[in-house]
């Protein structure tokens, strides 16, 4: 499978009040981003700790009616804070709000202030990685039985790195695995992805879209990226200003290699 460029924003609901946001979702719509991601935290994450902050997934029901072409989507939903029926309830209900542009994005989950604020158990990394690879089977049954069911198969992006227990995770269940560090490591690690595919017996190599942020501009760092797989590249932005300068490189540059190979196709 030959997945296309896509150039993602993460607006980080931070330090902004929600009027700023929802300027931002509308802003980052128009440039022709293809997706828009927030985050699934209680505090921020840089800046003031107990500066303003917003929650994941009641935002993204409001996108959802908002926008009307991106698709929409936590980059990553926190496993611990939700039972995994009312998330898949949760992402079912976005998903026909949005008319079918929902990527329900999830992770194990780590910082602990978010944890010990709300009266979540924090575990351990080896825990908390146990619980997601119980929680994915039991969302994708619930998904399933839902009524009205989802209006398609809802794409999961997992994000996390961990070798010997993450990347099986998301080799078992991932339609989209988001990866943290540089090249090399993101070589590395996906070649571990695809050996733990043939152990489960998928085809991660194609199935599993590679998804990385970036903060730098594409003439930086694309070729090199591209060149180890990725294909969906996400600029981080933060309140109350939202600059999307970055962004919108991200988007010229897209489209300018798809004229390219148009042309060459020709």
């Amino acid at each position: 499978m030959t997945h296309p460029v896509r150039i993602g924003v993460q607006l980080q609901p931070q330090h902004a009040d929600y009027p700023q946001i929802r300027d931002a979702v509308r802003r980052a719509e128009d440039l022709g981003v293809d997706v828009i991601f927030n985050w699934d935290h209680f505090f921020p994450l840089s800046g003031d700790p107990d500066g303003k902050h917003f929650e994941c997934w009641t935002m993204l029901g409001a996108w959802a009616e908002q926008t009307s072409r991106v698709q929409l989507g936590a980059l990553v939903t926190c496993n611990s804070y939700r039972n995994p029926e009312l998330l898949a309830d949760m992402a079912r209900t976005v998903d026909h709000i949005s008319g079918g542009r929902l990527i329900l994005g999830i992770g194990a989950g780590w910082k602990q202030k978010d944890y010990d604020e709300f009266g979540y158990e924090f575990g351990t990394p080896g825990s908390r990685i146990a619980d997601l690879a119980q929680a994915l089977p039991r969302i994708k049954a619930r998904l399933a039985v839902g009524n009205p069911a989802p209006t398609r198969e809802i794409p999961v992006l997992i994000g996390g790195g961990g070798e010997r227990k993450t990347l099986r995770v998301v080799a078992q269940h991932a339609d989209v695995w988001h990866s943290f560090g540089d090249v090399t490591e993101l070589r590395r690690k996906s070649a571990i992805l695809d050996e733990h595919g043939a152990a489960v017996g998928r085809d991660t190599a194609s199935l599993v879209e590679r998804s990385v942020g970036v903060g730098a501009p594409p003439e930086a760092v694309a070729d090199d990226l591209l060149a180890a797989g990725v294909t969906l590249f996400t600029v981080g932005t933060g309140g109350p200003d939202y600059d999307l300068s970055l962004a919108q490189q991200w988007v010229r540059w897209r489209d300018e290699r798809a004229r390219r190979e148009g042309d060459e196709g020709r």
